[in-house]
């Protein structure tokens, strides 16, 4: 039995079409029937089985159920999970004790019903774009297994790009949840820094990181991020906004919604197929405005350094008395950012300030703005450069080159995926103000009855 999407899932089990037990064994069959996508580093079966059973005889009692009731989802393994270690994709933390707690995120979906089935594969401390991780193996991509799946949220995008999970949970710090929704073909929302909790997130750079969600349909989207809304006091930067509810919205119209092409930095350096995507989302939407981010290669290096820098100090201690137990790929530019001079990081940050006015300015004249997500499709695992207009560039770093100057000031961003002639996949990032999450989801649930 195919998973199908989490909300037609939810809706069988309730109304008594399916059990959750059935919904669950049909996941743990996807798992082992793709197990060569290396998606998963743990599988939580029996608890998954046990807690499914507690549904159904919920339901054969009358008992209220919540919205997500028997639907199964992964987290990326920097998500505590009570009585699990978090690995965060590091060989250094199979040392460490099991987590106490689950994360407040994945306390949140399991009240809402929802059933944890796995964490999932990623870059070794949240730090790349392709999970190629040396201590637990690269995730494939499952439009083409000779792919790279992206990153660092590789396992998560890649599950749901299966279709073995409708639902997962990932992080976002320079284009963590997008650039992998982009290489595997799904939804990948990051919303506003601070949006969500980060309590009980093995955190990467606290000033950048961001949770967010992977689906393959926005309806599914929408009610998980109902769900995960509301404040953590254990997360200093989680906000006190109103939670908003989305998916009853998603059908209203968009007439008055006014939408630019970002133009510029974002129509430079990336395949011809890749820009002509942007330019047609765009002309069905009826987008006419381009607007010009400005200082936005600026906003990319400055990204760079406060990763690096932000990244080092928490790995210091690990650095001096672990080194050689790190990915090589991660080691080394961890050991290059605890080497930046701090004059560089606050000048970063004080640029990080001016560009972020830049943005509110422009986000007062439109509403939201259209970009590429990854300059090309999802190269080959054993690739380390890609040629664009003649230039042979390397991927890791590359392949955030849009997604760095947004999550670099805390925008909301979701990336369509856009399928190829190939049927590979690309992404239209469609980019908020803050706060602007529901407009968002509005024009994406447009976009997914056209294409």
């Amino acid at each position: 039995m195919e998973i199908t999407s989490a909300v037609e899932i939810a809706k069988n089990i309730q109304t008594g079409q399916i059990t959750a037990v059935k919904i669950i064994e049909a996941t743990l069959e996807q798992i082992e029937a793709q197990k060569h996508l290396n998606c998963f580093t743990a599988i939580f079966s029996q608890k998954a089985l046990r807690e499914a059973e507690s549904i159904d005889r919920k339901i054969g009692r009358g008992e209220a159920i919540g919205p997500l009731a028997g639907v199964p989802f992964g987290v990326k393994n920097l998500f505590d999970i009570a009585g699990v270690v978090t690995l965060a994709g590091a060989k250094i933390n199979q040392d460490y004790p099991p987590a106490t707690h689950s994360a407040f995120a994945v306390r949140e979906l399991e009240k809402a019903g929802a059933i944890l089935v796995g964490a999932l594969n990623m870059d070794e401390y949240a730090y790349g774009f392709v999970t190629r991780n040396s201590h637990y193996g690269p995730t494939l991509n499952p439009l083409d297994p000779k792919r790279i799946a992206g990153g660092s949220s590789g396992g998560s995008a890649s599950a749901v790009g299966a279709k073995i999970l409708p639902l997962s949970l990932g992080s976002d710090t320079n284009g963590s949840i997008r650039v992998p929704a982009a290489c595997c073909g799904v939804l990948g929302f990051k919303p506003t820094y601070g949006r969500l909790s980060r309590g009980g997130v093995f955190l990467f750079s606290s000033s950048l990181d961001h949770i967010g969600l992977f689906a393959n349909g926005v309806k599914d989207l929408a009610l998980a991020f109902d769900g995960l809304q509301g404040y953590d006091e254990s997360d200093p930067v989680c906000t006190l906004q109103p939670p908003q509810t989305t998916s009853p919205f998603l059908e209203d119209g968009i007439e008055s919604v006014r939408i630019a092409i970002a133009d510029g930095y974002f129509t430079q350096g990336a395949q011809a197929e890749v820009l002509e995507a942007v330019e047609n989302v765009g002309r069905l939407l009826g987008v006419t405005r381009r607007v010009m981010i400005p200082e936005s290669e600026r906003a990319r290096a400055a990204a760079f350094i406060i990763t690096a820098v932000e990244g080092a100090n928490l790995h210091l201690e690990r650095l001096r008395h672990r080194l050689h137990d790190f990915d090589p790929a991660t080691r080394d530019r961890f050991l290059a950012g605890a080497l930046i001079p701090g004059s560089w990081y606050i000048q970063a940050q004080r640029f990080r300030v001016w560009y972020r006015q830049r943005l509110r300015e422009i986000l007062g004249e439109v509403d939201l703005i259209l970009a590429p997500t990854i300059p090309c499709v999802a190269p080959l695992l054993s690739q380390e450069t890609v040629t664009i207009s003649g230039e042979d560039i390397l991927i890791r770093p590359y392949l955030g080159r849009f997604t760095q100057p947004l999550s670099f000031i805390g925008l909301p961003v979701l990336s369509y995926p856009i399928r190829t002639a190939e049927g590979l996949s690309i992404g239209v990032q469609i980019i908020g103000a803050p706060y602007r999450e529901k407009l968002i989801l509005q024009v994406a649930r447009i976009l997914e009855k056209c294409f």
